[in-house]
């Protein structure tokens, strides 16, 4: 499964509907405003930041990876107010003070430095921008299965570069100068391997930690479990 799909099939989920609707919400969105989705991938969230701040507005999308931003522009290609543009969160092509709304959704998690990003939000915020982000706290995965703690072990060391970025949040965005409004927890669960597929890419998950070793094959199986994870959404002010 490539990226793009894993994407789509996680933003297509029961879960992945019900928290993208609770953080378009906490963005508070109006006509006229410049929004910024930070992280964009292929585009997922662009048409709803794209209602929100209507023809009047403009959105930015921004991603590093040059062939998530050739498909996002293939997507919204027909909102005149969304641009799509190649940069680092880290140093982001933005003037200061031209920002209005944003959003990072689960990719604090891989980049280099976390605190860097959000204080780049601060730069570029206008005075009262808001900042809406979801990321997940790795070390919150919760699996009623044999594989449960193997599978966990291998996410938190081998897969996501910071796994407890969800409980940073608060933190980050109080480093920035930001000041914090709203921190949430979003906690699903799931009885269903189908739903688990879609939110973690399960099968493959599964198949690499065997792999390396952190799981025994014996472990590994169809049996029913039940999953519960954990994902943290900060929403901050700039002042």
């Amino acid at each position: 499964m490539t990226t793009i799909a894993y994407l789509d099939q996680l933003a297509a989920s029961a879960p992945g509907r019900a928290y993208k609707r609770d953080l378009l919400a906490m963005m508070d969105l109006r006509p006229g405003q410049t929004a910024l989705d930070i992280g964009c991938g292929p585009g997922t969230d662009l048409a709803d930041l794209s209602d929100g701040v209507a023809s009047s507005g403009t959105v930015i999308g921004l991603d590093h990876d040059p062939a998530m931003v050739e498909q996002a522009r293939v997507r919204l290609a027909g909102r005149t107010n969304v641009e799509i543009r190649v940069g680092d969160a880290q140093a982001m092509p933005l003037a200061n003070g031209s920002v209005d709304r944003a959003r990072t959704d689960r990719m604090l998690q891989h980049v280099p430095d976390p605190g860097r990003v959000v204080a780049e939000f601060r730069r570029v915020a206008r005075p009262g921008a808001v900042i809406a982000m979801a990321e997940p706290d790795w070390h919150g995965l919760l699996i009623d299965s044999p594989a449960g703690q193997g599978l966990v072990r291998y996410i938190t060391t081998e897969v996501i570069r910071n796994p407890a970025i969800g409980r940073s949040l608060v933190r980050l965005a109080e480093q920035a100068g930001l000041t914090v409004r709203t921190a949430v927890v979003f906690s699903p669960v799931i009885r269903d391997l189908e739903t688990a597929e879609q939110l973690f890419g399960l099968r493959r998950t599964l198949s690499r930690a065997v792999d390396a070793g952190y799981l025994d094959p014996a472990d590994v199986g169809s049996a029913p479990f039940v999953v519960s994870c954990t994902l943290f959404m900060v929403v901050a002010d700039a002042p």
